[in-house]
């Protein structure tokens, strides 16, 4: 649908924004359920996950660090089932966007889509910032690089990542979905080789200091459970490229659930592993730097935790190239209904990828990590206050879409109570990670970030308001798009 369709009053009814997506030019039935779960996975970075987020958990939760993730897992696994419930019956590249206009009006719809928008968007910023980190200290660990980095080379290597990114985005979505599956299955191989290995050889593999909670208070544990839902962001992303699969209504589903029980295993397993193999020892985990490396040095086998850190750091990479197809989806639907500008809206003729929204990401996520690292701000700090704004996005689409399905049930006079309570459960569940991130108040940067997280919303609101208010036309036909679903 272009903008001069829209504007036209003779248009005729807008179509499903599903077959608008396929006429634009993404590939139909392309992907399978391997390639969609990697999309996913890929975003939710697992194996960096496992080597980064695990030890910053620890540094909040302490020995409740598994608990954590516990909690994290039932919390999404809730959040899975709304997304289900729209994903058996919509599939098209706008996602959650489109399952909360079709379950709560366009308004809403709007706000999901422009707060997946930023989680996308500056997630990609974020985990950008982590891949050159990751990069750094595998250089340093190799002997390519020194023990300090000049600007300069931070910045060039920043410049040729995303570089390397785009072409893969723009080349072919398959190319990155299996590029990911590759690097995830290799690396997560060699970390269950690592830890199952640790707590094997250990003289004590039952950690009572853990299983007890030694030590863990609950505020703690609150702000560990804010950090170990982070590690699972992105798990909804197979849902953007519901245009690109085989068998939609089946796959897409799956891929969700899949995207969050294969890492939470890891995770879970990670987690216990890790914390038991450090209790005792200096550094702790969470000041250790490449942990894995680490154990693997302790298992007599140094050139595991080489490939680990390889791994990790590519894993931060297609985490990387995997947020900004994400965000291209999101930005090529608004284009296509006219809510962006109509060249967003645009598949290449030759590779079927949103090419000009993938460009326009990549562009806006280079300047923004160009920016922080030119200010002199450390990349894992940058990482953590990007990577925090983008939860908010994520926590609030998750929370429409609870909100969402049972609405969308009733219309079709199928709601029982059991989805009521399944909704309340997971916006409940929701609520604690995000009241855990603003109260008590967070220091420093941190404090203002949910402000910044607003203002972004704000912006893209303002926007809409401003279509209903100049461009009445285009707004309703936008309407009529989602509500046909």
């Amino acid at each position: 649908m272009t903008l001069e369709a829209i504007n036209t009053p003779a248009a005729p009814a807008a179509p499903v924004l599903a077959e608008t997506a396929h006429a634009g030019g993404l590939r139909r039935n392309y992907l399978n359920l391997p390639e969609l779960i990697a999309q996913s996975i890929g975003l939710v970075g697992v194996s960096g996950g496992i080597g980064v987020l695990i030890p910053a958990v620890f540094a909040t939760a302490g020995n409740g660090t598994w608990l954590a993730y516990l909690f994290a897992i039932v919390a999404l696994l809730f959040s899975s089932w709304s997304i289900s419930i729209f994903a058996r019956d919509s599939a098209s590249p706008g996602a959650l966007y489109s399952y909360v206009s079709s379950g709560i009006g366009p308004i809403w719809g709007a706000i999901c889509g422009w707060s997946l928008l930023i989680a996308y968007a500056v997630a990609a910023a974020g985990i950008l910032q982590g891949t050159i980190s990751t990069f750094l200290v595998l250089g340093r660990e190799v002997g390519l690089l020194g023990s300090t980095t000049s600007l300069s080379t931070t910045l060039a290597f920043t410049v040729v990542t995303a570089f390397a990114a785009w072409y893969i985005t723009f080349r072919d979505i398959r190319l990155s979905t299996r590029f990911t599956l590759l690097v995830e299955l290799a690396t997560l191989v060699l970390i269950g080789v690592v830890v199952i290995g640790t707590i094997a050889s250990s003289n004590h593999p039952v950690d009572h200091a853990q299983i007890s909670l030694e030590g863990v208070r609950p505020s703690q544990l609150q702000l560990g459970m804010v950090l170990a839902f982070f590690s699972f962001t992105g798990f909804e992303s197979a849902t953007v490229l519901g245009a690109e699969a085989k068998d939609a209504f089946k796959a897409i589903p799956r891929a969700v659930l899949i995207s969050v029980l294969g890492p939470a295993i890891f995770f879970v397993v990670g987690a216990y592993g890790m914390v038991s193999a450090f209790q005792g020892h200096t550094p702790s985990l969470d000041r250790v730097d490449g942990p894995l490396a680490v154990l693997a040095h302790r298992l007599g086998a140094g050139w595991i935790g080489v490939l680990i850190d390889i791994g990790v750091s590519l894993s931060f990479f297609a985490a990387f190239f995997s947020s900004i197809n994400a965000a291209a989806r999101i930005v090529y639907t608004f284009g296509r209904q006219g809510v962006l500008h109509q060249a967003t809206g645009r598949a290449h003729q030759t590779n079927a990828t949103p090419h000009i929204a993938v460009a326009l990401v990549t562009v806006l996520a280079l300047a923004t990590a160009l920016v922080f690292t030119a200010h002199g701000t450390a990349l894992l700090d940058s990482y953590g206050y990007l990577s925090s704004i983008a939860t908010y996005g994520w926590l609030l689409a998750y929370v429409l879409v609870a909100v969402g399905a049972p609405l969308y049930l009733r219309r079709q006079g199928k709601l029982r109570g059991v989805h009521v309570l399944v909704s309340i459960v997971a916006v409940v569940l929701l609520a604690i990670p995000l009241a855990g991130s603003v109260y008590p108040v967070p220091d420093g940067v941190y404090a203002r970030l949910p402000y910044v997280f607003l203002g972004l919303l704000a912006l893209g609101l303002a926007w809409f308001l401003t279509l209903r208010t100049r461009y009445p036309e285009r707004l309703r036909a936008l309407e009529d798009d989602l509500l046909t679903k």
